[in-house]
């Protein structure tokens, strides 16, 4: 079974189902989508892809010019017939927030250094930390992060710690005409909290290219009628050349297991009871 990123949950309940299964090669790393106790029990290895940073990041900088620049809008309008509907901001001497300074974390910082950006970095010590050593500010408390930061990106891993973790709080205490922009996981969010404060009345624009639930096929979704809000399907990591990186691996993979190879193999304990 080769998985498209996290498209597909694999539960005791499905694996239970599939008793001829012995492999599942996943496109990128695995998340909390993949329960690699139940793969044990069942006997399933798991080869574990490799992934880019660089199109998540290229499309999150796209995402947040487009927001803070309003340009959607601005074409929309012009569609329509209109001209000049709105008026955006640059991205110049704005300060930019980022939580997670890992790999897409650290090519934002660097985007942002190019565009005469501040930056302003929260997450763990150790990615604070490092930031400093980069040439970059960190943030002091969660609080003067959020109050403090122009715009604010996401770029967490979804696990048991970080599930909501942008409180509704968190939200309320941006600037207003501050930007959030999340291409990370819905899920870091509390939940309704975007919503709830969008809703507040409190004058913030919104980037998002990750939902709770997906694909989004209703016009009518909330997020999508909302004029402060830009979505984007979900395009992160939607790229040719990343998917030529996902995919190649995922079947490279797949032939290294068939000869025995079995170097990327994420839960080994199955093949030493192969072996037994």
């Amino acid at each position: 079974m080769v998985l498209t990123r996290e498209r597909t949950e694999i539960s005791e309940d499905l694996l239970s189902k599939l008793p001829n299964l012995k492999l599942i090669s996943q496109t990128g790393k695995i998340s909390n989508h993949l329960n690699l106790a139940a793969c044990n029990k069942y006997n399933v290895a798991v080869a574990e892809g490799i992934g880019s940073p660089i199109a998540p990041a290229e499309l999150t900088w796209l995402l947040m010019m487009n927001t803070v620049r309003k340009v959607p809008q601005a074409i929309d309008g012009m569609k329509k017939g209109q001209w000049q509907i709105n008026i955006g901001s640059s991205i110049h001497g704005k300060t930019i927030g980022i939580w997670g300074y890992g790999k897409i974390g650290q090519k934002i910082a660097q985007y942002a250094k190019v565009f005469g950006a501040n930056v302003l970095v929260w997450g763990s010590e150790a990615s604070r930390n490092k930031a400093v050593e980069a040439g970059f500010q960190k943030a002091e408390s969660k609080e003067y992060f959020f109050k403090n930061a122009d715009i604010v990106t996401l770029h967490l891993r979804l696990n048991d710690a970080t599930f909501g973790i942008v409180a509704e709080s968190d939200l309320i205490n941006l600037k207003e005409n501050a930007v959030l922009i999340n291409t990370a996981r819905a899920e870091l969010i509390a939940p309704n909290a975007l919503l709830n404060v969008l809703k507040s009345g409190k004058k913030i624009f919104v980037g998002v290219d990750v939902y709770e639930n997906e694909p989004i096929y209703d016009t009518n979704y909330e997020l999508l009628n909302m004029d402060n809000v830009v979505c984007t399907p979900h395009l992160g990591y939607v790229e040719q050349n990343g998917y030529e990186l996902y995919f190649r691996t995922a079947f490279e993979n797949i032939i290294h297991y068939i000869n025995g190879d079995f170097s990327n193999i994420a839960n080994p304990v199955v093949l030493e009871k192969i072996d037994e």
